[in-house]
């Protein structure tokens, strides 16, 4: 069971170096998606704390990267979302800009969760955060989110589907259901 988050910060540049007791960096990770895709939903969800993270209905709320200690044991970093946002162009390049420096620079890094909505297909920016993780050897793990919008009959599929199209580890995840919560978590505890 994974232990009581804590918001630190949110920030463009300046990403923070957080060590436990001994001075050894805290592990680190990353929640990647589209825009709108249930970022903030799932980090609530997960750490059974309704709150933590700020949801909305608005495309590009999150426009910082936020910064959770997770127990003071590890590090959840909430990226902003790509693709459409409800922002200005300069917001939008600064945030995009912001996400390439944390994730080419973050020596802390262990695993990238990679959110896609389950009624959306793939797309380039998805393809390219995956083969960027391969190249830099950082597992990841893609999330298949909203499996409740799709018929039960198509959860099976859609999870194949996209195993199929990234050729990563995947696990569909709705809110609304207990056990894709649960193999999040062991998945989470297998890298920490």
């Amino acid at each position: 069971m994974l232990k009581k988050g804590r918001y630190l910060l949110s920030t463009l540049d300046a990403f923070p170096l957080l060590k436990d007791p001994r001075g050894n960096p805290l592990p680190e990770i990353a929640l990647a998606g589209r825009s709108n895709v249930g970022k903030s939903s799932l980090i609530n969800h997960l750490l059974s704390q309704q709150g933590l993270a700020k949801t909305s209905s608005t495309p590009g709320k999150t426009q910082l990267l936020n910064f959770y200690s997770i127990g003071d044991e590890w590090i959840l970093v909430d990226l902003p979302g790509y693709g459409f946002a409800k922002a200005p162009p300069s917001a939008v390049a600064a945030w995009s800009k912001a996400i390439d420096t944390y994730l080419n620079t973050s020596t802390s890094l262990k695993l990238v969760l990679l959110l896609t909505d389950s009624r959306r297909e793939i797309t380039e920016e998805e393809l390219s955060l995956i083969e960027w993780a391969r190249h830099r050897k950082i597992p990841l793990c893609v999330i298949v989110t909203k499996m409740d919008k799709l018929k039960k009959a198509e959860r099976d599929v859609k999870v194949e589907q996209v195993k199929q199209i990234t050729q990563a580890e995947v696990l569909g995840f709705s809110v609304k259901e207990p056990f894709p919560r649960v193999l999040l978590t062991k998945r989470i505890e297998q890298i920490l």
